[in-house]
């Protein structure tokens, strides 16, 4: 098999990354070691920056979006007695949609099979050869079982921290990597319910942060700070809600409750790894650097890096020019710095460590973000995404 681009994941990133380049005449090939029906079941992110929509409608995946996403205006931020509206358009004239990743996927894999370029799904014993070349390789073993090997002139790996482009650019390169395990997870649970806000409320209290969002206009999905010890199955129904009740408790308002669809314990941590090239070997996305979720910027994220490394690919391959390819890492880094700093900021400010001090910190912080203009900009700002 031959290409221009072999793209490793068929994720948000991947996918988009060979939408964007098929639209500038580049071809590509997408494998991907799960079946169709686990990528777009696979339940992540959930808010898209303007950024993001935009990149998607000018790509053409924005009609399902922009007729089902739901548009908002701003967010809620709570604590005891406190229920304040942050305004983004008014604070910065952009806003964010609540359109799960699930949807986004959906989109770009009908895109994809509906005479885009090729899409292999349950490909396995995926490696990457020769990416300090002009002409790199990848081997892989497709769904009938057939062993394969695809050409190309260059390789995205757009396969998440546990795929195999990350370890490739280790081997190569003098890499660095900064974690951060938090010292808490999210509990999340999707809801049969209908959202009882017409915002995202992040509420901080003395027991935990509680975040309200919705993933359509009768679907909720809420989450509890919880240890990162917590099993699931010790987190009955009625022990979820009424937890989430407490937590959200504001004077004349509750919760909406409804039949639970499903539920799960995320882990919270942030990651990054430079450089995100060795060679003709690209990375985004996930493969290259995670952010806990408080901020909303994993999927925005990645969609930035693929805007990025589509403009260096088109000038690399079409231009025959190597300036935008030899910046991209460094240039998609100092993004992934600012997301990190703002999903810690964020992450800090609203989760309870059980110290008194660090609670009347937090305080401080929030009374600080709902009274100051200049304050309640940075936190809209970044939100909601900022220039590429």
């Amino acid at each position: 098999m031959r290409t221009q681009v072999g793209i490793i994941g068929a994720g948000p990133a991947g996918l988009l990354l060979s939408r964007l380049l098929a639209l500038q005449g580049i071809d590509s090939v997408v494998l991907e070691n799960r079946s169709r029906e686990y990528v777009e079941a696979r339940i992540r992110a959930g808010i898209l920056e303007q950024n993001t929509v935009d990149v998607l409608t000018e790509a053409g995946m924005g009609d399902r979006l922009h007729r089902e996403g739901l548009e908002h205006r701003g967010i809620h931020l709570q604590y005891p007695g406190t229920r304040h509206t942050l305004d983004f358009p008014e604070l910065c004239g952009r806003r964010v949609w609540v359109y799960g990743q699930t949807e986004v996927v959906k989109d770009l894999v009908a895109a994809q099979l509906a005479g885009g370029p090729p899409l292999h799904f349950e490909v396995s014993d995926v490696a990457v050869e020769d990416v300090d070349t002009d002409s790199p390789r990848i081997r892989f073993t497709d769904a009938d079982g057939t062993a394969q090997v695809l050409e190309c002139d260059v390789v995205a790996g757009t396969d998440g921290f546990h795929g195999p482009s990350r370890a490739v650019v280790a081997e190569g390169t003098r890499q660095r990597l900064w974690e951060r395990t938090y010292p808490y997870a999210w509990l999340g649970i999707l809801a049969d319910a209908a959202p009882a806000t017409d915002e995202l409320i992040y509420a901080w209290h003395p027991e935990g942060f509680a975040l309200y969002s919705m993933r359509s206009p009768s679907v909720s999905r809420l989450y509890l700070q919880v240890d990162p010890s917590e099993r699931i199955e010790d987190w009955s129904d009625d022990r979820i809600w009424e937890g989430l009740a407490t937590r959200f408790a504001h004077e004349g308002w509750e919760i909406n409750t409804g039949p639970v669809l499903e539920k799960s314990i995320l882990p919270m941590r942030s990651f990054v790894s430079a450089p995100m090239r060795r060679g003709r070997l690209f990375l985004a996305g996930d493969a290259a650097h995670i952010v806990p979720p408080t901020g909303a910027k994993g999927l925005n994220l990645a969609v930035a890096d693929v805007v990025l490394l589509s403009r260096a690919l088109v000038r690399l391959l079409q231009e025959k020019e190597t300036d935008l390819a030899d910046a991209y890492s460094d240039t998609a880094l100092r993004r992934v710095w600012r997301a990190t700093h703002f999903s810690w900021w964020m992450t800090s400010m609203l989760h309870t460590t059980g110290d008194p001090f660090d609670a009347e910190l937090q305080l401080s912080q929030l009374r600080r973000v709902c009274s100051s203009e200049a304050a309640a900009r940075e936190l809209a700002e970044n939100y909601t995404g900022l220039p590429y």
